[in-house]
């Protein structure tokens, strides 16, 4: 759910102040528009208000998740709006609408649009906080119970990831074994877990047990940016997946991480 991460991290979680259903489309709208790669030319505003007059968009649960499609490129980007009285949505269960989830979604995002809607369907579904918003009671409140939901869900996608990673190794191991796979019993060695503390103004905290990994990355000042904006890094033949992320007070960000050793073609 990286672009519900990313308006969180943005600043795009807003309170509701008007219960009413248009305004709050309007609102959440115009925040999209307010993006200097996106521009009110994107007419977001009225994008998902017809579409929402073909197609109602609450999914249940207190949520809603209108969309606009565009033929622009760019990021699939989302903007948040909290009705702390709730919005009478029209939603399927009949319940008032607390959380207002609008993705502008650029053609070439399609994949990527499906991919975050269904990770938070499944988030809304099994997460029981989730489902309980009429209990909500300020916007910190808000943002720090979205951010759990963000965590769980990448934590949900480490095995599909290390999988991934895994994949990559072998296929690298073939390469430099010349087709034969006797590297891959030690594949295992070239993976650590490590947590990496983020404080701002100061260099990343890398924990860990293999002190190597330590040595390579720890006080890599571009290490969180690069984890926060893209899930991945590399660094000295090494890299770091991120499975999950936590916060805590005042402003630090505690990241859970998979290393993986790049095995470098002997020269």
């Amino acid at each position: 759910m990286k672009s519900l991460l990313n308006a969180l991290q943005d600043g795009r979680l807003i309170e509701l102040t008007d219960s009413s259903k248009n305004k709050a489309l309007e609102y959440l709208a115009t925040l999209i528009e307010a993006i200097p790669d996106i521009g009110v030319d994107g007419g977001i505003t009225e994008k998902v208000q017809a579409r929402e007059q073909l197609h109602n968009t609450g999914i249940g649960k207190g949520w809603a998740c209108p969309h606009a499609r565009s033929t622009r490129d760019g990021e699939l980007v989302c903007a948040v709006g909290w009705s702390p009285a709730g919005i009478d949505y029209g939603a399927p269960d009949g319940l008032p609408v607390h959380l207002v989830v609008m993705y502008f979604v650029p053609d070439a995002q399609k994949n990527a649009y499906l991919k975050e809607i269904s990770s938070l369907a499944k988030a809304i579904k099994t997460q029981l906080p989730l489902q309980d918003l009429s209990s909500l009671t300020d916007l910190g409140e808000v943002r720090n119970r979205l951010l759990d939901a963000v965590s769980v869900a990448l934590e949900s996608m480490v095995p599909e990831a290390k999988a991934r990673m895994i994949q990559l190794e072998v296929k690298r191991a073939e390469v430099q074994s010349g087709g034969g796979l006797a590297l891959t019993a030690d594949l295992a060695k070239n993976f650590a877990s490590l947590s990496i503390l983020a404080i701002p103004g100061s260099n990343p905290i890398v924990l860990c047990q293999d002190r190597e990994l330590v040595r390579a990355l720890d006080g890599f000042g571009p290490l969180v940016l690069q984890l926060s904006q893209t899930g991945r890094a590399e660094h000295q033949g090494i890299e770091v997946v991120l499975r999950s992320a936590a916060n805590y007070q005042p402003d630090r960000v505690l990241y859970d991480c998979l290393a993986i050793r790049v095995t470098k073609p002997a020269t």
